[in-house]
């Protein structure tokens, strides 16, 4: 029986359409994905936490769910679009379907709509705050709550996504993309090191590249100090990704910026935005963010062009880039930064995700990278 909801934007704009998966009424920012494939990684993307994804891609859900490609325990977002939402399945590694996957997890989703209207306006005006709903389906009355929700800016949320306690990492990556990596080989003397990783909300498939790799992890919350994880003798640091604006989170900057020279830092997406601005730098709010597994970045240090996975919506500002800090790669879509490097220490971070599942696999070099410099 079809379940009508509603899309209503601050703007006043309102989408009518078929409600899947749970039913209920949620707020969060509405953005977009431009990936053709990897829904189920992007449901359980922790950096998505507060946000309403919208797919551009038409058709999602129509090889179901498992419970291998998932990177993190549960979907983390706050509502789910789509311009049609398949409920026929087929895949020999698919133990359900997306609508079933998303009521288990109690996420609103939203099918029906001309979702290239949606992206449409989200590009011209930005990224909008929103409120999604099956049981309120009165337009007025729901332009006024998406007006009165909170935004981003400002807000803590990696306190929301991030563990409670420590814990030692053992999960692995798949046996293809060990069998890819393996044939690179691991930087000689780089097995076997110690590396912490500061989970601020970190995709899963991050730190099984490390395991991968030969390193022993330890994953410790994003709020753990300077202190505590010198402790632990790490032969190098990690900083994840993450939701939200990175500004507010001062105890994560002041714990990297005790962290700097004394052990190799390596930073993805919320973690590069929080090393540079523990270096002095600063950040601002991307219109409507980089979200796909189809943004190019070009690297300096090479000369070559990488296809990326990306899921931000801040950016690190290019005039505040303090004198310690070299641009190392670059975002060919707007020009942003999209990569760093400390001058003087061993510390760089990227924007973009070079663990990516299910790809694309251009950036997995990064990883061997810091192998390198913890091996060296």
């Amino acid at each position: 029986m079809t379940r009508i909801a509603k899309l209503a934007l601050e703007d006043g704009t309102v989408y009518t359409g078929e409600g899947f998966g749970a039913d209920g009424e949620i707020n969060g920012e509405v953005v977009f994905n431009t990936s053709m494939t990897g829904y189920q990684e992007i449901l359980t993307d922790p950096s998505y936490h507060g946000q309403i994804v919208t797919m551009t891609y038409p058709e999602i859900g129509n090889y179901g769910v498992n419970s291998i490609d998932i990177e993190h325990e549960k979907p983390s977002l706050s509502g789910f679009i789509v311009r049609e939402e398949s409920r026929i399945y087929s895949n020999y590694r698919a133990e359900g379907g997306l609508s079933a996957y998303l009521q288990q997890h109690g996420i609103v989703g939203l099918a029906g709509i001309d979702t290239r209207s949606l992206v449409r306006r989200i590009r011209e005006q930005g990224a909008m705050r929103g409120i999604l709903s099956t049981s309120d389906l009165d337009d007025a009355s729901l332009v006024e709550k998406a007006k009165s929700s909170p935004g981003l800016v400002g807000r803590d949320l990696v306190r929301e996504v991030m563990p409670t306690q420590s814990r030692q990492w053992d999960n692995r990556l798949d046996d293809w993309t060990e069998t890819e990596i393996a044939r690179h080989g691991n930087p000689a003397g780089a097995g076997n090191a110690k590396v912490v990783c500061m989970d601020f909300g970190m995709k899963w498939n991050i730190p099984r590249h490390f395991i991968s790799r030969g390193n022993l992890v330890t994953v410790v919350p994003g709020d753990t100090s300077a202190d505590e994880i010198l402790k632990l003798q790490p032969d190098g640091v990690f900083l994840s990704n993450g939701p939200g604006d990175p500004e507010p989170l001062d105890y994560a900057q002041k714990t990297i910026s005790a962290l700097i020279g004394k052990t190799p830092i390596f930073g993805i997406c919320l973690g590069h935005q929080l090393l540079s601005l523990a270096c002095g730098a600063k950040t601002f709010k991307l219109k409507f963010g980089h979200r796909g597994a189809n943004q190019p970045v070009l690297d300096l240090q090479t000369g070559k062009v990488e296809i990326t996975t990306q899921n931000h919506g801040f950016a690190v500002e290019e005039e505040s880039l303090p004198d310690c800090l070299e641009i190392t790669h670059r975002n060919l879509n707007d020009d942003t930064i999209a990569g760093v490097r400390h001058r003087e220490s061993t510390a760089f971070g990227v924007q973009h995700h070079p663990e990516a599942s299910s790809g694309p696999h251009d950036s997995h070099y990064l990883f061997d990278r810091f192998q390198s410099m913890i091996a060296k």
